[in-house]
């Protein structure tokens, strides 16, 4: 029962992920689910769901389909939408009753494939998942398929790992860019925000690739053995430490050896930054550079981190979480984790769209290079 949340939120699951890192890149995804839960994706986890079109479906998964297993009909009615709605791909993931009765998603992509003539990703997904897991399988199903071999060019970079549910559409990932450029960068794309299918594809011609969240270190590592691209992880938040990140990237481009940066923090526990492992320890980097500020990381078990400093703690439940907030003077995170935040500690709101979808996401600023104060924070 530790793992049992009776006041907090829960993150965007891996279903969401899915749909999220593929909603720019022109196929179709179809969520092998029950009518009417894409909505939970749409109206939560989605902010481009109004203002850019994308081919993301439930396929009805019925009562009496799930008890008999009937994948026909689920196949059949796949292959009359992709007559109608010509996708560049298919990708089928699961949610958690597909999960219970056994459904074979690489058996059903083999047979898609075989009936459309697309490519087709089976996507082990099963809802139980956070977001990263989704988008991080996504993404690498994607580049293994649509990945071209192409000359590396000096000074140039792919971003991985963008997507709203990190980022929001606050202008962060613009940011990004346009900070990469003006340091010399020629940026062959972006994955998966405001980038075309064919310069993802180009991927290869990247001398250097940085990592922004979680779910884009497998493809970075996918890129680095068959490219031998070096990554760098971090997210240039603050003026200091973009400094900093700026510096990884010329290093690991010279070297061939991958960085984070962000990792290199004292990391005392009084200032606390709650959230993804990449995004939030870049924020406490920037903490630590511009302000001052000494600051640990508390990444939930659900975001599966993969880079964490030796100070920085995974929490597993809603009681560790509360425990670790007593023992900080401050923390930043999301607003819906502010209930179990105890009555002596300093809580700065700090949104995250994967965590509380549209409520706060208003509140969500652009830290990208731009130099953090304590007046920012009434600190």
């Amino acid at each position: 029962m530790k793992q049992t949340a009776r006041i907090i939120s829960i993150y965007a699951s891996d279903t969401a992920g899915v749909c999220s890192m593929l909603y720019e890149l022109g196929g179709m995804t179809i969520v092998h689910d029950a009518s009417g839960c894409n909505s939970t994706y749409s109206t939560h986890d989605e902010p481009r769901w109004y203002q850019h079109d994308s081919m993301i479906y439930i396929s009805a998964l019925t009562e009496t389909d799930a008890i008999l297993g009937n994948d026909a009909r689920l196949v059949d009615d796949i292959v009359r939408a992709a007559e109608e709605m010509k996708p560049r791909f298919l990708a089928l993931c699961g949610s958690p009753m597909p999960m219970m009765i056994g459904t074979d998603f690489d058996a059903l992509a083999t047979e898609l494939e075989q009936k459309t003539g697309l490519p087709v990703f089976g996507l082990h997904t099963n809802g139980m998942n956070s977001y990263l897991n989704g988008a991080s399988q996504a993404l690498c199903a994607y580049l293994e398929r649509f990945c071209i071999e192409v000359p590396k060019e000096n000074k140039s970079v792919n971003i991985i790992g963008a997507t709203p549910l990190d980022f929001s559409l606050n202008g962060s990932v613009e940011s990004i860019r346009n900070w990469l450029k003006e340091n010399g960068y020629q940026v062959v794309s972006c994955m998966a925000m405001g980038s075309s299918p064919e310069e993802i594809a180009q991927a290869g011609n990247a001398s250097v690739n940085l990592v922004i969240s979680t779910c884009g270190l497998a493809a970075a590592e996918y890129l680095k053995k068959r490219f031998g691209t070096p990554w760098v992880s971090g997210v240039p938040y603050g003026k200091s430490f973009s400094a900093q990140l700026l510096n990884a990237l010329e290093l690991a481009e010279k070297t061939g050896i991958c960085q984070s940066p962000h990792s290199a923090r004292t990391g005392a526990k009084k200032v606390a930054v709650v959230g993804e492992s990449v995004t939030a320890s870049s924020f406490a980097a920037a903490l630590e550079a511009d302000c001052g500020l000494s600051a640990c990381v508390l990444c939930p078990a659900a975001l599966q981190p993969s880079i964490l400093a030796e100070h920085d703690s995974l929490i597993d439940c809603e009681d560790s979480m509360a425990a670790a907030f007593a023992e900080a003077d401050v923390v930043f995170a999301d607003p819906l984790f502010e209930p179990v935040c105890p009555a002596g500690t300093t809580f700065i709101r700090h949104p995250h769209e994967a965590f509380s979808g549209r409520c706060f996401s208003g509140e969500i600023r652009n830290f990208v290079c731009r130099e953090l104060k304590r007046e920012m924070f009434s600190l």
